[in-house]
């Protein structure tokens, strides 16, 4: 794009605020200083920092001086003087309440700040614990270096859930005190040692010591990581569940929201990170910045999360609400064809644009004119299409329940804008409603009121005739949009030579811009890695045999041709695995349980509350994006026809949806489609369009799908809307694997379980970048770009694109680098040198080799663990190329021999650690835990090694050695590995002699088994070519197809198989282990059990309500026999785990267990 073009997309300060929350423009301080920095010293420089802008250093560095200090605050900000025993009581029912959690800590920062003190004379008294009003009546204090001892003693009165001795001693950095309270709390490393750390040590004070004494370190919101170069900030909601996840790690779960890939970066409104930690100082912790945040910027949502708002989110806000004040105010100075235009929004697709708008919408509502009365009379906040009506009314409740109205007609609409109560106004609605709304009403009450609109991505074709009517009939409102891929002049032409506005025509000038550019950058969302795949043998009908990209020849006979379609279909069925890592355990996550009563929910009246449980997820999902609707018939039934001949548990859920859309096949007419690059607009309530046959062809396509998912839908109007949301629901799910599109599902819906994108249609311009941007949302470290599978040859379209809605050198930063990049290395945009994996592995196994392997010294070990760690890197991306299998390099057996030594080295360090032998030896290194966790392997293997150990009497080495080798590889089976060898030795009770079996598993000389390797690949979740003997983590279900496929071995004493016997030793292992624990600790036994089985069902064991307290034996809470108390739950707590982590993922319930689940 031309620099002349480029010009109009720029931001432009509208209106600029000495108070604004983000600065305008950020320049960096110039350092001086070139010498070593230590942490002491960095933590040093960053309080001076603070106590030049106003913030009072507080001598404070134990619990008894900090609970003297927040009376003292509290006092301050509330102009009254406790007495002792009014403070006595007010402090233990309202700030250090045995019974709160970190969760009702928040509610009361974010909802409940204002606290009732019953005083001593009987009267009550309100006291706000932070004022949100006047924040500068906020009293801001730092401490540093505050202790908490293993030793000191816990609050006698409190209960054990949130007050007791900690497990180590600890000491915090830096921490922020809000009217006394913890509100911040900053962690720091030396220069030069990974951010990462910081957040690891975080997790470990949440484990060790947070929680002790009265709890008052459950207070805050916003946790700093710095390493003074690098810094950012995330909400305790990313905190605590990122510790409730490491303290689960034998469920062998990856982290998903709650990963360090959610941490964020502070910026200027022209979104230039701020990250070396002096200017994050002067501008993060700004005293009215820290306080807007606190106060105006953190959304607690139903969920019960809390969301803290990123600097761009802020901007956009901010300025609207500018502009609102500035418009209103210099109307009638203004043209008469400009007053009504706001401006617009520009923020890229995935950015959290609706978390934005709702803020937004709460800050215009409550704009006050000069007199105190309300400035804006209403906020409609306008989607284009019913869908996104409902789906933004639920996103929206979820922020704050009740928070907005949605309509199920015009004359709901119409009742709505008549009502002028203050829980009326904020409406979401559609723009077809509000147009029917106009058309119906010519003059009408509301015309003459202040009326600011939102649009939500209106680009579409019809609406140039509302925007009209709109301006025309709502004499005094203001129009603003919020959209993802503006429409500039270089994209507003259309293919009929019609001339669409643009952005700027209609709305007025960018309030604020987000580009793809920023947000990969931020690495709020992931990178694009786009493949284009020939399947057809071109020219001359077919006759020639070389291979072509099928796009440079467009003609629908080649592209629809049967011997194309079949390829096409074929390559996905065939890599289908290794683009979604299907079978990889990668992540827990909260699945949608009552799917049908939700769809069924008709008019979108939330009356159906989601019902939800966490579930083993394995990879993600995919939609496949077609020309139009008879390509997406001809690609449904030959997914149908390959597919029939397969196993039912390796066939992919395929389904598919459309309707008819008003400029049906325009979009693949050229390799170009129409000139603006808008995707068709289908339906969703309606296929009374279609023609018979495409209706016919739907109707048995949803049949399947009720078979499929147990349904009953069909292409009737009510039927459909409710099968379109059932689709949208269960692909979030995961439950869909391939999703056949034509328009739908390209805009505006949102999946963080959707990785992979399979393109057979000609996309451009902003339809190209938003249908790419279904892929692209972040979920953890093994997802690392969005898959984009093109069957065409799009690359001047992507080009054009990514250069349209990001700049000429977008690409190096939007588009993951090619195979042979990674593989061999490249220099990346930034002129830094990338190290490629073949020379890294090279590296590995020169320096390193597994014959006699042993790393002596600390900085060796540093240097293998931060090698392995890139390489595993590496190896993730490289995994989803095609040419990637047959170039590994490393063979299985030796990758798993190296998991099992990085594994080792994660363990010793992590005790040394936790026993405070080692300070910061770790700093320097990240281990990439998550990644190692992916290329594990599963229980059916080491079940298939068990058979053939067994198969041959028991002798064989190479085996013993294989399946050790395999154990120590994998997270998961390492925690198992004494039930693993226990149950082996009992098979080869009548073979050998027990004593001569353990001396050979633990001193086998490694040699190499070629032949394992192949079948290490059959059975290993790390192989992507293969498909998972069982997708669940329940060895019930992995032994069932292990025995279903006829390899296995009978055992001639018992005509039990290994796999058999193996289900039968576990649970009768399980059994006694738990009976052992019960009866040792004295517990109550059916409590133990059914509190066990909760835990196995929930995935974690959780410290969390009184589960735990009530199973044990009774004991004194108070004096000392607390002490004795709180150290029996610890082991009780760590006993329970270890059980938990043995067992998990391999134990079955019978009957009699599961009715301990009530």
């Amino acid at each position: 794009m031309s620099k002349s073009k480029k010009e109009g997309s720029k931001m432009k300060i509208v209106l600029e605020n000495q108070d604004s929350t983000v600065m305008s423009t950020f320049t960096p301080s110039v350092r001086s200083d070139g010498s070593y920095q230590s942490e002491a010293q960095l933590e040093e420089e960053f309080i001076n920092i603070l106590q030049s802008q106003g913030y009072e250093y507080a001598h404070i560095h134990n619990e008894k001086d900090l609970i003297a200090n927040l009376r003292v605050q509290i006092e301050k900000l509330n102009d009254y003087h406790f007495s002792d025993s009014e403070w006595e009581r007010f402090f233990k029912e309202n700030i250090a309440n045995s019974t709160e959690n970190i969760v009702d800590k928040t509610d009361t920062i974010q909802r409940d700040n204002v606290k009732i003190l019953k005083k001593d004379d009987g009267t009550n008294k309100n006291i706000t614990i932070i004022d949100k009003e006047n924040i500068h009546k906020n009293i801001v204090q730092v401490i540093n270096q505050y202790a908490v001892n293993a030793a000191d003693g816990a609050n006698d009165n409190a209960n054990d859930n949130t007050a007791t001795s900690p497990a180590y001693s600890n000491r915090y950095d830096v921490t922020i005190l809000v009217n006394g309270l913890p509100m911040v709390h900053i962690e720091l490393k030396r220069r030069g040692v990974p951010i990462r750390e910081a957040f690891n040590q975080i997790n470990r004070y949440a484990r060790d010591s947070f929680w002790a004494g009265s709890g008052l370190f459950g207070y805050v919101q916003i946790f700093v990581i710095s390493n003074g170069t690098e810094t950012k900030y995330y909400s305790n909601s990313t905190r605590n569940n990122a510790y409730n996840e490491q303290k689960s790690k034998g469920s062998s779960k990856s982290t998903t929201s709650n990963s360090f890939e959610f941490t964020n970066y502070w910026s200027d409104a022209q979104n230039t990170i701020i990250s070396d930690l002096c200017d994050f100082a002067k501008t993060f912790f700004a005293k009215h910045v820290i306080l807007n945040v606190l106060t105006k910027y953190c959304v607690f949502n139903a969920d019960k999360c809390l969301m803290v708002m990123r600097p761009y989110q802020i901007t956009a806000a901010e300025n609207i609400v500018n502009r609102v004040k500035y418009m209103f105010a210099n109307a009638s100075k203004m043209p008469a064809a400009e007053r009504q235009k706001g401006g617009y929004i520009w923020h890229t697709t995935g950015s959290g644009k609706t978390l934005t708008s709702f803020k937004t919408s709460q800050l215009v509502k409550a704009l006050k004119d000069a007199e105190g009365n309300n400035l804006v009379d209403k906020v409609l906040f306008v989607v284009d299409r019913k869908d996104l009506d409902y789906q933004t009314m639920r996103e929206y409740d979820t922020f704050e329940k009740g928070a907005a109205n949605s309509n199920t007609s015009t004359a709901v609409l119409t009742k709505q804008l008549e009502d002028n109560t203050e829980k009326r106004r904020l409406i979401i609605t559609t723009i077809q409603k509000l147009s029917k709304f106009i058309s119906s009403n010519p003059s009408h009450e509301i015309y003459k009121k202040r009326i600011v609109f939102i649009f939500d991505e209106c680009h579409r074709s019809q609406f140039g005739g509302m925007h009209a009517d709109i301006v025309k009939h709502f004499k005094n409102s203001l129009l603003f949009g919020f959209t993802g891929t503006p429409i500039f002049e270089a994209n507003a032409a259309g293919s009929d030579a019609t001339h669409i506005s643009t952005t700027e025509q209609t709305f007025g000038p960018c309030l604020h811009a987000y580009t793809i550019i920023n947000a990969i950058n931020d690495k709020n969302v992931l990178p694009f890695r786009v493949e284009y795949v020939s399947t057809v043998k071109t020219a001359s009908e077919l006759e020639k045999a070389t291979d072509e990209l099928v796009t440079d020849i467009n003609r629908p006979e080649v592209i629809r041709h049967k011997d194309r379609v079949h390829n096409v279909v074929q390559y996905i069925i065939e890599h289908f695995t290794q683009k979604t890592y299907r079978n990889e355990k990668t992540y827990k996550y909260k699945r949608i349980l009552n799917v049908k009563e939700l769809a069924a929910d008709k008019h979108n009246t939330l009356e159906a509350e989601k019902s939800s449980e966490e579930v083993d997820v394995n990879g993600f999902n995919s939609i496949f994006a077609v020309a139009d609707i008879p390509l997406a018939k001809v690609y449904y039934n030959e997914f149908k026809k390959q597919q029939q001949n397969l196993p039912p548990s390796e066939r992919l859920k395929v389904v598919t949806i459309f309707s008819y859309a008003v400029n049906e096949g325009e979009s693949d007419s050229s390799a170009y489609g129409n000139g603006m690059g808008s995707l068709g607009e289908e339906n969703s309530e309606s296929t009374a369009k279609l023609d018979v046959t495409s209706q016919e062809f739907l109707e048995s396509a949803i049949k399947d799908y009720n078979e499929m998912f147990n349904t009953a839908y069909d292409t009737s109007n009510d039927k459909f809307q409710n099968y379109y949301k059932d689709v949208s629901i269960r692909m979030k799910n995961k439950e869909i694997d391939v999703l056949i599109v034509v328009n739908m599902f390209l805009t505006g819906f949102d999946a963080t379980t959707l990785n992979t994108l399979w393109v057979d249609k000609n996309l451009r311009m902003h339809g190209l970048i938003q249908a790419f941007s279904r892929t692209n949302r972040i979920l953890n470290s093994v997802k690392t770009f969005g898959n984009i599978v093109c069957f065409r040859d799009l690359s001047h379209q992507v080009d054009e694109a990514v250069s349209l809605f990001g700049d000429k050198d977008a690409q190096g930063v939007v588009l993951c680098p090619t195979f042979e990049q990674i593989y061999n290395g490249y220099v990346d945009a930034k002129g830094f040198d990338r190290c490629g994996y073949s020379d890294l592995v090279h590296e590995l196994m020169e320096k390193y080799p597994l014959q006699g392997f042993n790393i002596i010294g600390e900085d060796n070990q540093k240097e293998f663990i931060s090698l392995f760690g890139n390489i595993l890197r590496l190896r993730n991306m490289l995994k989803a190329f095609d040419q990637f299998e047959g170039n590994e390099i490393i063979k299985e057996r030796d990758m798993q021999d190296y998991l099992g030594h990085y594994q080792d080295l994660h363990e010793e360090w992590k005790n040394k650690e936790e026993k405070g032998e080692i300070a910061d030896i770790a700093d320097d290194v990240v281990f990439e835990m998550e990644l190692v966790r992916q290329v594990e392997v599963n229980i059916d293997y080491i079940l298939m090694l068990v058979e053939r150990y067994h198969s041959k009497h028991c002798k064989d080495k190479n085996v013993l050695a294989s399946i050790k080798s395999a154990v120590d590889s994998s997270p998961q089976l390492r925690s198992k590995r004494k039930l693993i060898e226990d149950f082996i030795a009992q098979l080869n009770e009548n073979e050998a002699n027990i004593n001569k079996f353990e001396y050979s598993i633990n001193s086998t000389d490694g040699k190499d088994s070629e032949d394992l390797d192949s079948e290490s690949k059959k059975y290993s979740n790390y192989d992507e070519s293969s498909v998972h003997a069982s997708h669940g983590n329940n060895l019930m279900d992995s032994g069932n197809n292990l025995m279903n496929s006829g390899d296995n071995l009978i055992d001639s004493e018992n005509n039990l198989s290994v796999v058999d016997r193996w289900r039968e030793y576990v649970q009768q292992k399980y059994d006694y282990d738990l009976s052992e624990l019960i009866q040792s600790e004295g517990l109550n036994d059916s409590k133990t059990r059914r509190f066990m089985y909760k835990s196995f069902n929930a995935g974690e064991v959780s410290e969390l309500g009184t589960d735990i307290n009530d199973l044990m034996p009774r004991m004194s809470r108070f004096g000392s026999a607390a002490r004795a108390r709180a150290q029996k739950k610890t082991r009780i707590i760590d006993r329970m785990r270890e059980l938990f982590n043995e067992f998990v993922g391999i134990i079955g319930f019978s009957q009699y267990d599961s009715n301990y689940e009530r």
